[in-house]
């Protein structure tokens, strides 16, 4: 697994700021993922920035206003960042739909991530990273994670204050009310909290009212809050469930935990605390499977994987 986080991409962003030359007179974004680094490239540039349908309709973004009309005269060189390239899809698209504008402009294209392989298909980029991967800015929308686990407090909401933590009426109310922290916009594998199974119908109901899709929540099953300190087994019980099946990430909020899991599992967690990807101990098992060892047998399984879904 390759990850990138925010501090990630402002770091190679100003690692390498000198591959982008100075004539730029205007840096574009395609939504949603390139706005991001196009923000940072325009702050670090020092040149006006906006994304590609503004583009399109003449405005740009200026400080202390949003999206006035620019005039055409004004720009000459333009610069379109998205944050990464896999298939190449995307940017063909965005090519295709700016492509009536290439007499107007002289338009050149960025990404700051692209595998190997796809760097032509851009002017310029900042590093290779290779698949399979994820980024900060999009994980909670990412296709995989049906095959994923996530812990509840403090990831998909917030904690409960150490008041509401009672075990009893208080904490049904801040169940049944939590404020919504990280709501993933696709659906989740299994949902692993130390929840007590108890409280399973306030929580079912709490994530019905917020629209989060998951296929199995596993809680544990002890009596009480007491019986549940005295176990203290929280890594142990969320690494299990990790474990049960070919997950491929689980997001917890707690860092020692997520060290726990790391460690109990050998897969990776991502913690939502600091958004760092923990995964110091790994097994062989899941690098083969991710590409990491041996990428040639994991290239190989895909493209027999697409061969197979022909005939489905």
């Amino acid at each position: 697994m390759y990850y990138r986080n925010v501090k990630d991409l402002n770091n190679i962003i100003l690692k390498r700021l000198s591959v982008i030359p100075r004539n730029f007179d205007l840096i574009v974004g395609v939504p949603r993922s390139g706005m991001l680094p196009a923000n940072l490239l325009a702050l670090y540039l020092n040149r006006p920035y906006t994304d590609i349908h503004s583009f399109l309709n003449g405005h740009i973004y200026k400080a202390g206003a949003r999206s006035q009309f620019f005039d055409i005269s004004e720009f000459k060189n333009v610069l379109v960042v998205d944050d990464s390239i896999a298939s190449g899809s995307a940017m063909v698209e965005v090519k295709e739909s700016l492509k009536h504008l290439n007499g107007k402009f002289n338009i050149k294209y960025c990404a700051i991530y692209v595998i190997p392989g796809k760097e032509k298909m851009v002017d310029y980029f900042f590093e290779f990273v290779p698949l399979p991967r994820y980024f900060q800015w999009n994980i909670l929308n990412h296709t995989t994670l049906e095959k994923a686990c996530f812990d509840i407090d403090g990831v998909l909401c917030a904690d409960p204050l150490p008041e509401q933590n009672d075990d009893g009426e208080k904490y049904i109310d801040f169940i049944l009310n939590a404020p919504p922290l990280f709501i993933p916009g696709s659906k989740i594998g299994t949902i692993v909290t130390s929840r007590l199974e108890k409280y399973r119908k306030e929580t079912e109901t709490w994530l019905a009212a917020n629209n989060i899709k998951y296929n199995e929540l596993v809680m544990l099953d002890l009596p009480n809050m007491a019986a549940r300190q005295r176990a203290n087994n929280h890594g142990d019980h969320k690494a299990k469930a990790y474990l049960s099946k070919p997950y491929v990430l689980f997001i917890e909020s707690e860092y020692h935990q997520a060290l726990e899991i790391n460690r109990l599992t050998k897969k990776p967690v991502l913690c939502t605390e600091n958004f760092e990807m923990i995964f110091e101990s790994e097994s062989f098992m899941y690098n083969l499977k991710s590409g990491k060892h041996l990428p040639f047998l994991r290239k190989y399984a895909l493209k027999m994987r697409d061969i197979l879904r022909k005939f489905k």
